[in-house]
């Protein structure tokens, strides 16, 4: 029988306090965009970001020609790599101020320089263009990492909606050709747009419900929701082939709407001859680390993460 942690357990009490009392219908992505925006604001309010690292804010043209907003973090000893950071929202939401605390803590804890794109938000726009952006993102890194952190390699990072974008990254990059990159780090992500579902034992835990996931996918995806016209650069859980991509770096929590695709994207990864680090955390909810930050799950969650960037 599920349980979740002691300690997510009063986080969990305390956002459930503050909700509304009816959650917001499928397919109104207005209402899910202000009441995540919210809560990243919130949380980027209270966090103690690290002064030290600088930080560099510009733009670069996506294939279509829209300015890219990226935002770099250095951190003051050398960085062993560039990490491409993209944030989660479900794919309505989220911006560079809403994660800039995120990514100042990977950089000064981790030592790694971070790139933040400000990737376009469906459903003003529709796939491609989030992956597109993403990619424009990658590419800029790797043409540029020797003259901004030299000797850095470069790999690709995201969580939630930036996790399945970041694998989906991936996919285009090796198909164009993109490289190298050292590896995908995915940490709860929304990999697949035909997870409707949800288990009866899970359903009771989840901080990101199916309502909430069909009104994303739906957003991202338009006509194509619902069909097997959806590509893998789109939704990376559909990909044929797995094959040379990056080392991947996969994390969970056993009580996330995306915990079944996430393990399945993994095993499937390893299948396909991929180095594989999987992490699944029993009694984790989605969005486990940024809503309780002190517990000792999303401490340990930070440390594995810190330690794999610092072994790029």
């Amino acid at each position: 029988m599920f349980s979740i942690d002691k300690e997510l357990f009063e986080a969990a009490s305390a956002i459930a306090a503050a909700a509304p009392p009816t959650p917001p219908v499928v397919d109104d992505w207005k209402t899910r965009r202000a009441n995540i925006d919210a809560l990243y604001n919130g949380l980027a309010a209270v966090a103690t970001p690290d002064d030290s690292i600088e930080i560099v804010d510009f733009t670069v043209p996506s294939s279509d020609g829209h300015a890219i907003p990226l935002r770099l973090y250095k951190p003051e000893n050398v960085p062993n790599a560039l990490v491409v950071y993209v944030h989660g929202g479900g794919l309505i939401a989220g911006g560079l101020d809403g994660y800039d605390h995120v990514c100042r803590r990977y950089a000064s804890e981790a030592g790694v320089a971070m790139i933040a794109v400000d990737y376009r938000l469906a459903p003003e726009s529709p796939f491609p263009a989030a992956v597109e952006d993403c990619v424009t993102a990658v590419q800029w890194a790797i043409e540029h990492a020797a003259e901004r952190v030299p000797g850095a390699c470069v790999a690709l990072m995201g969580d939630s909606a930036g996790g399945g974008l970041a694998a989906a990254t991936a996919l285009v990059c090796r198909d164009r050709q993109i490289g190298p990159l050292a590896a995908q780090i995915l940490v709860y992500p929304m990999l697949d747009d035909r997870t409707a579902v949800a288990d009866p034992a899970v359903e009771p835990f989840l901080a990101w419900t199916v309502a909430d996931n069909i009104t994303g996918w739906r957003a991202y995806l338009g006509d194509k929701y619902g069909t097997d016209d959806v590509p893998a650069s789109a939704s990376a859980a559909r990909a044929g082939s797995l094959h040379d991509l990056p080392t991947a770096y996969l994390e969970v929590g056993q009580l996330d709407l995306f915990c079944a695709e996430t393990v399945a994207y993994a095993t499937r990864l390893m299948e396909h001859g991929v180095a594989v680090h999987l992490s699944v955390r029993p009694g984790a909810f989605h969005g486990y680390d940024q809503l309780a930050p002190t517990s000792r799950i999303a401490q340990s969650a930070f440390a594995d993460r810190v330690a794999f960037l610092q072994g790029l």
